[in-house]
C-alpha cells in the first residue's frame, strides 16, 4: 500500500538513504525491474506485498527484502500458482517483515521461518563452543565490525575470566563493515580462549540465537540508539552495555539493564547477573515494559534501517 511505502520511505530517508517509490502495477515482469535497477544504479530493493511486488524481483541482480502486504498471506496463499511464486521469492529475499503476529504465523505455517529451523547446537559446534556442558553462559556482542563499536574492548579480560570459569563464552557477531579492522579482530580473537568471531546470521536466525544466549553485550564508544539493545530487551534478554550517553539514555542501571565503565566492571556485573536469577528476571521484565512504552516507533525505525544495511 502507498501508506506503508511512504512510512518505510520516511524511515529510510531519515537514515540518509536515497529512496525511489515505484508502483508495482506499472510493471509486468522482472525484466522491466532489472532494466530499471541497472539503468539507475540501485544498490537494493524493497517490495511491499510478497506477490504483487515480490514477483517482480525474482532473479534480481541486487539484494532485496520483502514487506508483507496482508492480502498476500490472507488471499493469495489460496492460489497454488501465486503460492509457489511467493515461496520462491521468499527464498531469495534477505528478510521479510510482517506487521502483525497473525500475519507472521500465517506465513510461517506455509513457509518455515529460519528461526524455527535454526540449529543452535550446530551453530555452537561450528564456533568451537562446547555444547556438552550444562552450564554454558554465552554473551553475544552484536555489531558491525568497525572501530567505533570497539568489539576488542573486553577480549583480554573476558579471556582471563574464561580461563577461571570455562562456562563463559563471548561471541562477536555482525557484518564485516570495515574489512581491514575485521581481520584485526579475527587475529586477536584467535589468541583469546573463550572469545569467538561468529558467522553472520540472517535477521530471523540472529533473533533465535539471541533468545538462546545468556546476555547481549554492547561495547560501543559512541552510539545513537542501538537497535540490538532494543531488540534484546524485547526478546527478554538482559543487556550489559558500556556506559556512554547513547546507551545510558536507554538503560537505567540495575533497572532495565547493566552499565559498565571498565572491562573489570563488566565481569563483576556479569557474575552478579549469573548468580542472582531474581535480579535477572526483574531487569528483563522492566526492560521489556520500557521498550513497549517508549520505543515502539524508534525501534521500528532502527529495525528498518538495520534491515536495509543487510542489503548492502
Amino acid at each position: 500500500s502507498k501508506v506503508k511505502g511512504r512510512t518505510f520511505w520516511n524511515h529510510l530517508h531519515a537514515a540518509g538513504h536515497t529512496c525511489v517509490l515505484k508502483d508495482a502495477f506499472l510493471y509486468e515482469s522482472p525484466a522491466e525491474i532489472a532494466d530499471l535497477t541497472s539503468t539507475d544504479k540501485f544498490d537494493a530493493a524493497l517490495a511491499i506485498h510478497l506477490y504483487k511486488g515480490g514477483r517482480l524481483l525474482q532473479g534480481s541482480r541486487i539484494p532485496f527484502g520483502i514487506i508483507f502486504g496482508g492480502t498476500d498471506v490472507n488471499e493469495d496463499l489460496k492460489c497454488k500458482e501465486k503460492r509457489q511464486v511467493m515461496g520462491a521469492v521468499l527464498e531469495e529475499a534477505r528478510f521479510a517483515v510482517a506487521f502483525t503476529v497473525e500475519m507472521k504465523e500465517l506465513a510461517a505455517a506455509e513457509w518455515v521461518s529460519p528461526s524455527e529451523t535454526f540449529d543452535w547446537y550446530r551453530f555452537l559446534q561450528n564456533a568451537g563452543i562446547p555444547t556438552d556442558t550444562g552450564s554454558l553462559h554465552l554473551f553475544l556482542l552484536v555489531c558491525g565490525l568497525r572501530r567505533v563499536k570497539d568489539p576488542l574492548y573486553l577480549v583480554e579480560v573476558f579471556s582471563d575470566w574464561h580461563r577461571k570459569d570455562p562456562s563463559v563464552h563471548l561471541g562477536i557477531i555482525g557484518p564485516a563493515v570495515d574489512p581491514h579492522f575485521t581481520s584485526e579482530v579475527k587475529e586477536k580473537v584467535k589468541r583469546a580462549p573463550g572469545v569467538h568471531v561468529l558467522q553472520e546470521l540472517p535477521q530471523e536466525e540472529l533473533h533465535a540465537a539471541l533468545r538462546a544466549c545468556f546476555a547481549l553485550v554492547n561495547t560501543s564508544t559512541s552510539e545513537g540508539m542501538s537497535a540490538a539493545i532494543l531488540e534484546a530487551m524485547d526478546l527478554d534478554i538482559p543487556v550489559l552495555a558500556r556506559n556512554i550517553p547513547g546507551n545510558a539514555a536507554i538503560i537505567k542501571h540495575k533497572e532495565t539493564g547493566l552499565l559498565f565503565s571498565t572491562p573489570q566492571e563488566f565481569v563483576a556485573l556479569s557474575k552478579s547477573l549469573m548468580n542472582d536469577p531474581t535480579m535477572e528476571k526483574e531487569i528483563i521484565t522492566r526492560a521489556k515494559a520500557y521498550v513497549k512504552k517508549h520505543h515502539s516507533w524508534e525501534g521500528e525505525r532502527k529495525t528498518y534501517q538495520n534491515l536495509v544495511l543487510r542489503l548492502q
